[in-house]
């Protein structure tokens, strides 16, 4: 079942019950349009992308990079992952990403336990690197518009501690799996065709020769890379930043027209509209939460941890979201911490690093289950169509053993880090 379904109906009842108003139906789709349009956007830019056959081009890269070392592969594929999330966003990066993976180990040959390391490893990497910045979580993006925290302001004070944690999640990742990890793989992989589940289904497109496939690709690396720097300079100038990435995915979209000859009315059928209406849907069933009582409860729960130090504040406000994303799921998990922090009338650097704890929590916490977020879910369903076969078992073998020592070591980075920002504010 489309995850928009459950979502959509949760809202129809809280509205017919009378917990939103119209008045806050309005307030809510201010509130989640920016973001929305925001990860649309990006979305957009990475189906114009397979078009240019970028990721059967980036599939052939990380063989090439590996070198015919398994290990490699495994530092290549993560990285990959950390970045497809960077410049796109979480969902993005698991819709496409997981895909192509499949079809790559496949064509090496790998048997079912030597592939769930670079699959598992991967997915946790892509959907925990949604932290470092804001605008690649959708529920980030709404978040940051409830606490009201620029984009650039919430990169400069979480970019570091949450960098800092993936790269101790990718070691722990790598010694949990290092004895499984094949140690040859081979270095070149000839007709990668994607899988008939892949979202986006297209046929790449063909080059003259692999010099001008390689400075293509190198340009539109330069130019996604422009477009995600100006969301933060937006940001700072006080510019919208929806408009920067609309106009960004348009650019994109006309250059794909003039090299290939298809227009943007596609964007129509392969985009994932169902994305919006999910999180509408949610955000209405969090908000009419809200107006019952659900906040005044949760104050009374949550006051004696932000009442102490920062540090108190960072890691228990963390340890919280993460046993909320992970029975709830992070979406409704990081927006009632939201609103409920919102509501105990706290200084601007309490309320700040409270609330990027809860990020810390619900966007790495919340892994240590498949069920705790969308992502997750999601890798699970297609590496099923993949025929690599992972059970709850296995995949929680791994997370019991890597998600808490990283989602801790990220809270307190992240008090270190604020304190050192902020210094005598402290």
């Amino acid at each position: 079942m489309n995850e928009a379904i459950p979502a959509s109906v949760g809202a129809v009842i809280i509205i017919l019950i009378g917990s939103v108003s119209i008045t806050d139906l309005r307030m809510i789709i201010e509130t989640i349009s920016g973001a929305a349009i925001t990860i649309m956007a990006t979305i957009v830019m990475a189906i114009v992308l397979e078009s240019f056959g970028f990721f059967h081009w980036t599939a052939e890269k990380l063989a090439e990079r590996a070198k015919g070392s398994g290990i490699r592969l495994f530092w290549y594929v993560n990285l990959l992952c950390f970045l497809m999330t960077l410049f796109f966003n979480n969902d993005g990066s698991i819709l496409i990403t997981t895909p192509i993976l499949v079809m790559l180990l496949n064509n090496m040959g790998l048997k079912n336990h030597q592939k769930i390391p670079y699959l598992m490893s991967g997915a946790l990497i892509a959907t925990a690197s949604s932290a470092p910045i804001g605008v690649s979580n959708i529920v980030n993006l709404i978040s940051l518009k409830i606490v009201d925290m620029d984009l650039y302001l919430q990169t400069a004070m979480m970019f570091v501690p949450a960098t800092l944690g993936l790269i101790l999640l990718t070691c722990l990742l790598f010694l949990r799996f290092k004895k499984v990890l094949p140690k040859k793989v081979p270095e070149q992989v000839k007709g990668l065709t994607l899988p008939s589940y892949h979202p986006l289904k297209l046929s790449p497109m063909t080059y003259d020769s692999e010099k001008d496939r390689s400075r293509f690709m190198r340009n539109v690396l330069l130019f996604v890379l422009s477009v995600r720097v100006s969301l933060f300079v937006a940001s700072y100038l006080g510019i919208s930043v929806p408009l920067m990435a609309v106009i960004g995915s348009c650019i994109l979209l006309a250059w794909r027209w003039a090299y290939l000859k298809i227009p943007p009315k596609d964007m129509l059928k392969k985009t994932p509209w169902y994305i919006i209406v999910f999180a509408f849907g949610m955000y209405v069933i969090i908000y009419g939460l809200n107006n019952m009582g659900l906040s005044d409860l949760l104050i009374e729960f949550m006051q004696p941890m932000v009442s102490g130090s920062l540090l108190h504040t960072s890691v228990l406000m963390g340890v919280l979201l993460l046993v909320m994303s992970n029975i709830f799921n992070n979406h409704p998990a990081l927006m009632i911490g939201t609103f409920t922090l919102m509501n105990m009338n706290l200084d601007h650097l309490s309320l700040k690093i409270a609330y990027l704890a809860n990020v810390i929590g619900s966007d790495m916490g919340s892994l240590l289950l498949p069920i705790g977020t969308l992502a997750t879910l999601m890798w699970m369903h297609i590496v099923r169509k993949g025929k690599v076969m992972i059970t709850w078992k296995e995949y929680m073998k791994t997370t019991a053993l890597v998600i808490p020592p990283a989602t801790l070591f990220t809270l307190v980075v992240l008090y270190y880090w604020v304190s050192w920002l902020f210094g005598g504010a402290l």
